[in-house]
This record gives structure tokens, C-alpha cells and sequence, in this order.
């Protein structure tokens, strides 16, 4: 029940928006410097400022005031702990909130006709069977190799039960906010000079 994201076609851009392979940036834990000083900056961000931001990362109101006021976060982990708690709390309103916030980036530039038709036809049958957008977390897949595990992933799932995929779908959110919460940290925590990106150039 895993796996994750990018991509999107020229004929997708017409179909109901609501079919959705997630944007994912490659923020790790590596790759960010002080994470208890990028905590400072999240846990210290004004309340409405806080859920506006998670609102961006989680796709739900419910989900994003839950972490928002939860502050403060002694560590990233708490902070993990704290949206996949909250994720499993959600209601299947709250999941098709999730679902309906998210959009499709686009296929690269080189990527064939036969790409942008094989990816939208099978997003149709997928919006078709189950209702709801289609997300993916593909962690650290190499982005040539996101097209094929994309469709493969969508061609496979299409065969699940709908209460099953629906759980899938879940979990695939949770999984794509981590990802979308350490970026966020990133975008809070301070710059080189030491200062927070709130408080003014």
C-alpha cells in the first residue's frame, strides 16, 4: 500500500482536474540541515499562518487544523506521528476534501503522444470506477522511470475493490504529506543569515 508521484499530460489539462498524480518535491531528512531549528519556525508560525500552510501540504481543513494546533513539535518524528494520527482519523469526507485538493503536474516535455493518451485513458477508467482522484507516492523513484510505474500502478489497482482502494488512496495521502511536511519545514526553517523567511528580507 504504497508509492508516490509526478506527471500529467497536455489532454489531461481537460479532464475534470480532480484525477491526480501529486506533486512531490525530494526533501529528505538528509538534505535539510537543522531540523529543530526548522521545527523553531513551524512551531512559532502565527495560527492562522500554520493551518494555511498545512492546508497546502494536507489538501484538508480538518487534517490541517488538527496539526496547526497540536504545536509544539519537539521533533520532525512527533510531527509524523501527529498527521498520520490525525490521517487515520479522517472521515470519508475529509478523504474526498484530500483527494478533490489535489492536481496533476505535467508529463515532461519530451514525453510521446502515446504517454499523455495511455495516461489519460487510464486515469478515466480509474475516476470512472471509484469516484475520486487517483494518487501515487513513488518516494525515490527516478523521475524517467515515474510514467511506467504510474500507469502500472493505475492499470493494478483499477482491479481492487472499491472500499480497498479507498484505504490505498489513504495511504498514499499520508505517505505524500510526510513528504510535503518536511518541504514545508524547509520553507519555514531559517536562512543562511539565521532569520525566518516570516520575518521580512
Amino acid at each position: 500500500m504504497t508509492r508516490g508521484s509526478t506527471l500529467s499530460a497536455h489532454p489531461l489539462s481537460r479532464s475534470t482536474g480532480r484525477l491526480a498524480i501529486p506533486a512531490q518535491t525530494r526533501t529528505s531528512p538528509a538534505s535539510l540541515p537543522e531540523l529543530p531549528e526548522l521545527l523553531d519556525g513551524f512551531n512559532a508560525l502565527p495560527a492562522d499562518e500554520a493551518t494555511h500552510r498545512l492546508l497546502g501540504c494536507l489538501r484538508n481543513l480538518r487534517w490541517a487544523r488538527r496539526i496547526a494546533d497540536h504545536r509544539p513539535y519537539p521533533t520532525v518524528e512527533a510531527l509524523f506521528a501527529a498527521s498520520d494520527e490525525a490521517a487515520y482519523d479522517l472521515t470519508s469526507a475529509d478523504l474526498a476534501e484530500a483527494l478533490a485538493g489535489e492536481t496533476l503536474p505535467p508529463l515532461p516535455d519530451d514525453a510521446y503522444e502515446a504517454a499523455h493518451m495511455a495516461l489519460g485513458a487510464a486515469h478515466a477508467a480509474y475516476e470512472a470506477r471509484f469516484g475520486h482522484a487517483f494518487v501515487i507516492y513513488l518516494g525515490d523513484i527516478p523521475a524517467r522511470e515515474a510514467l511506467d510505474r504510474t500507469l502500472e500502478a493505475i492499470r493494478s489497482r483499477l482491479t481492487n475493490d472499491p472500499d480497498d482502494e479507498r484505504i490505498i488512496a489513504w495511504e498514499e495521502l499520508r505517505r505524500l504529506a510526510r513528504q510535503r511536511l518536511l518541504t514545508l519545514l524547509a520553507d519555514t526553517g531559517p536562512r543562511p543569515d539565521g532569520r525566518h523567511p516570516r520575518h521580512g528580507a
